[in-house]
């Protein structure tokens, strides 16, 4: 599977050209479709923020994905969000995707917006990792057996 080009912008209001742009050489993506499921990524946050520290080359980042939107409409969203969320590598972290989401989905193979996607990339859009809903710890096993053959070791 292979993450298409799309563009998006950070709660900091910075444009990013995905995945080409994104900082780590491996990207740790939540992919949520709806407001309710920001408790899914939250599940997982804890854990992203230790592997981050444990893999120096390893981002993460939470996608929301809203259908193509108006210009205010998409400025209404971005800063209700960005008043949620005070803590500036969050908003960094946090890329807003409006775009036709029938499409986005089929070329991930995301069949609904039941639950979130935890994908792992790289800056080429090669998919090394998926799961899917909220933090268990077999997919939290599952994410570090994927990371350990992509760094080679517990320890960058």
């Amino acid at each position: 599977m292979t993450f298409p080009t799309v563009s998006g912008s950070n709660l900091q209001r910075q444009k990013i050209t995905l995945p080409q742009e994104l900082e780590g050489e491996y990207n740790l993506l939540f992919v949520p479709f709806q407001q309710w499921q920001q408790s899914e990524v939250n599940s997982w946050i804890a854990l992203a923020e230790q592997l981050e520290e444990q893999y120096p080359n390893l981002v993460y980042y939470e996608l929301p994905t809203i259908r193509t939107l108006n210009s205010l409409s998409k400025f209404f969203i971005n800063e209700g969000m960005r008043a949620g969320i005070p803590n500036t590598k969050s908003r960094q972290r946090t890329i807003t995707l409006y775009l036709d989401k029938s499409s986005f989905q089929s070329a991930l193979a995301m069949p609904d917006e039941d639950h979130i996607y935890i994908l792992i990339i790289d800056r080429q859009g090669n998919e090394f990792f998926r799961a899917r809903g909220s933090y268990t710890k077999e997919a939290e096993a599952d994410l570090r057996d994927a990371l350990l053959q992509l760094f080679g070791t517990d320890k960058q």
